[in-house]
């Protein structure tokens, strides 16, 4: 293949991933779903927005205190607990 060609080709991949994601960001917008590090059903942006509120912490400090919490439950064997809380508190 030539240089040529290969560079086409790159740039043939290039935009038809462009336009996957796209369409993918189109059906979560489509499905009530908002981009938070992700896209999250519309009861979990609530969730999120309650732990805002609540702590005032901004998204960085949010899901860096979520992980420390989630891998402090898991260690202290806790995670059965903290998911039945989950639930009886629907979340």
């Amino acid at each position: 293949m030539t240089d040529k060609k290969k560079i086409s080709t790159v740039k043939d991949n290039a935009k038809a991933n462009a336009a996957k994601q796209k369409r993918f960001r189109e059906r979560q917008r489509e499905a009530g779903k908002k981009l938070v590090r992700g896209y999250v059903s519309p009861e979990a942006k609530a969730c999120y927005d309650e732990i805002r509120d609540k702590t005032g912490w901004n998204d960085s400090e949010a899901m860096s205190n979520a992980l420390r919490l989630m891998y402090a439950a898991y260690k202290c064997g806790q995670i059965k607990l903290l998911n039945e809380w989950l639930r009886k508190n629907d979340r």
